[in-house]
């Protein structure tokens, strides 16, 4: 168990699982870089950020639900948890957490979205004492939902996650760059400079090339 002030933010878990170097960059050195990208993702949780609640039916809807988990070290927020109204007897109803986290391009190849979702699957679970199944991303380029299962598998990737990201923290150390196909769209492109700094070349040879106009 963690203690509050020992508490990181649970968004930094999708930063880790995109690019560890990202992430410390974010984290560790406190830098953040906006690209197009970036701003349409914000502007898409302004809206949702609103700290109300209304009923829809069977369906109760919270915006900006505050989020906290101690044993996973993490706080933040979700953008919603519906609760389901589940009839269980004709004398007792019990309300089903259902987090939703909304996202402005289209569903991801890798896991990045859904350990964010199913990370704040896993603080309500903490603080409500329910076992929560199921999930939802919406992607705003699709205008859909894509339901996610929180399998055991899923849970267990969040664990080492978050362990692993209390580790980079407490280290303070920012990893070296490695330049592949998820540098492009990244905000921290000009930055984090992965196609010169990733050590293939030596320092000698970097400044070599600069000297060149290479």
């Amino acid at each position: 168990m963690y203690d509050e002030d020992q508490l990181l933010p649970l968004s930094g878990l999708q930063h880790i699982c995109f690019c560890e170097r990202q992430c410390a960059l974010i984290h560790v050195e406190q830098v953040w870089l906006e690209n197009r990208f970036t701003a349409e993702g914000r502007i898409m949780h302004d809206h949702v950020d609103s700290g109300k609640s209304e009923s829809r039916g069977d369906v109760r809807i919270a915006f900006a639900v505050s989020l906290r988990s101690l044993r996973l070290g993490l706080v933040g927020k979700a953008d919603v948890v519906e609760f389901h109204r589940e009839t269980l007897s004709e004398e007792k109803d019990i309300w089903q957490p259902f987090p939703v986290e909304y996202k402005r391009g289209r569903p991801k190849k890798n896991n990045c979205d859904k350990v964010q979702l199913c990370a704040q699957a896993l603080c309500l679970e903490e603080m409500l004492g329910h076992r929560i199944e199921t999930g939802a991303l919406f992607y705003g380029k699709t205008r859909r939902r894509q339901d996610v299962d929180f399998k055991d598998d899923l849970r267990d990737e969040i664990e080492q996650m978050a362990k692993g990201f209390h580790s980079l923290i407490e280290g303070r150390i920012t990893p070296k760059p490695v330049f592949d196909k998820r540098c492009p769209n990244c905000s921290f492109l000009s930055y984090c400079m992965p196609e010169k700094l990733d050590g293939k070349k030596s320092a000698q040879q970097y400044l070599d090339t600069i000297r060149e106009g290479k």
